[in-house]
This record gives structure tokens, C-alpha cells and sequence, in this order.
């Protein structure tokens, strides 16, 4: 809950100055709702982000006041929505089924979902993590087709690890995601676990992104603080940049 509509559309313009070309990556800024409309029309023809939402309702439309659904979103121009945060989970009291709903309500209407999952410092403490993502990974997806999950990204954010300063080392998230891997090609086939891109989240900084982003596990990075400023957003943006420009060499 960051940023105005003004303040959104101010920090986009700043950031079309700062950042890159972006031929070999994507970048996706999910601004709160209010500030969708306002960072999309910000956006210079140079910087061409793509939009994603913090959330969304299962239902399309009724009686939900205070709810934003999946169509409202897709005519702004989302590509993508954020679902199952850690925050949402926890302030919220968002369940797996509710965000299997949303999963499939995204879906339905050609938004890609980015499924969050993780576990808390007591279930890693107590051996847990492996179960903890792979059941969250299972319940989200239920009855999700093949072709469907493709369009899915994972974003494995530990609990303990958001908002805290305190990052996973990239050993342990690619730890993480190796076994989603498996758990995707599993259940959705080897295309899915070779294709689904799974993003790292939890305490980001310029500092790390490197270090996370050189495992060949690491697709990419869920950033939260680090990109409330935009030099330090365009900082992670040309790190990421000039590692697809170094991998295409």
C-alpha cells in the first residue's frame, strides 16, 4: 500500500529515465489499484513495463463491495496479478482455496497469475518447507490443465525472509525451487517443470539481486521494498539486463 496516483505516475516517469532497455527481460509493476490507470498512461514508449495487479476476487461481478475482479483489471491493461502474498495470507486470513479460486478467475479471463508461496521460520525451523510449498503448489493449482499452469509464474517468497532484511541465501531458495520443479512436472507434465518460471521474493536489494538472479534455478525476483525508489529499482532492472545480455552471448 504504496504510492498515489500521482506519486505512481511520478515514480514510473523516473524510472522510464533510469532503467535500461529491456530487450532481454520483463519488468511488471503492480501498483495498487488506484494507481493502475496513472502508471500505465506514465509509462514512456521506451520503457515498455508490463502491468500487473495485487490482487483480485474470485466472482466477476455482484454484490462484493469493495472487491476488484478479474475483468475490472484485464480492461486496464493487467497482464498479470499477484495472488496468495505472504501478507495477504497473513493479515488477511487468505486461505489455499480461496486462492485456487482466484487462480482459476484469473485464468479465465487471460490474466497470468503469480502464485506466491513459502514457509514460515518455524515450519523451516522444524524440517517443513518441502511439504509447505509442494501441498501450497498442489491445493492453488487443483484442476488447473497443462496448458493452463504454463501461463502460471511461482513466486516462492519464505515468511521469514519479507520485509525482514533477512534473505534465503541463493543456495536455499534454489533449494526451493528445484523442488517445485519436480512437483510441477509431476503434476503438470516435464513442460511445466522445465517452462514455469519460478521468481525468488524476500528481501531483495541491489545487493543480493545478482546472487540470486545467477542460479540457473532463479528465474527472476518478486522485489517489495528495494523498488519504492526508483534508482534502486532501475538498479535490480539493469543487474537482471546485463545477466540476459551475458547469457545471450
Amino acid at each position: 500500500m504504496h504510492k498515489t496516483a500521482s506519486e505512481a505516475a511520478a515514480f514510473v516517469r523516473r524510472l522510464s529515465e533510469l532503467a535500461p532497455p529491456t530487450a532481454g527481460i520483463e519488468v511488471v509493476l503492480a501498483p495498487p489499484f488506484t494507481s493502475l490507470q496513472a502508471a500505465a498512461q506514465a509509462a514512456a514508449p521506451s520503457f515498455p513495463f508490463t502491468l500487473a495487479a495485487q490482487n483480485l476476487y474470485w466472482e466477476d461481478r455482484g454484490a462484493f463491495t469493495g472487491e476488484v475482479s478479474a475483468p475490472m483489471l484485464a480492461d486496464l491493461g493487467c497482464r498479470y496479478v499477484i495472488l496468495g502474498h505472504s501478507e495477504r495470507r497473513q493479515l488477511f486470513g487468505e486461505q489455499d482455496e480461496g486462492i485456487h479460486k482466484k487462480v482459476r478467475a484469473a485464468l479465465r479471463h487471460g490474466m497470468r497469475p503469480m502464485l506466491c508461496l513459502g514457509e514460515s521460520l518455524a515450519e523451516r525451523d522444524a524440517g517443513q518447507t518441502e511439504s509447505i510449498v509442494t501441498g501450497q503448489l498442489a491445493r492453488c493449482l487443483e484442476g488447473v490443465s497443462k496448458d493452463d499452469a504454463l501461463l502460471v509464474t511461482i513466486a516462492y517468497e519464505p515468511v521469514w525472509a519479507i520485509g525482514t532484511g533477512r534473505a534465503a541465501t541463493p543456495a536455499q531458495a534454489a533449494a526451493v525451487h528445484e523442488t517445485l520443479r519436480r512437483t510441477l512436472a509431476s503434476g503438470w507434465g516435464s513442460e511445466a517443470g522445465q517452462q514455469v518460471r519460478i521468481l525468488y521474493g524476500g528481501s531483495v536489494t541491489p545487493e543480493n539481486t545478482a546472487a540470486f538472479l545467477a542460479s540457473p534455478q532463479i528465474d527472476g525476483a518478486l522485489v517489495g521494498g528495494a523498488c519504492l525508489d526508483p534508482q534502486s529499482f532501475a538498479t535490480i532492472c539493469s543487474l537482471a539486463q546485463k545477466l540476459a545480455d551475458s547469457r545471450e552471448r
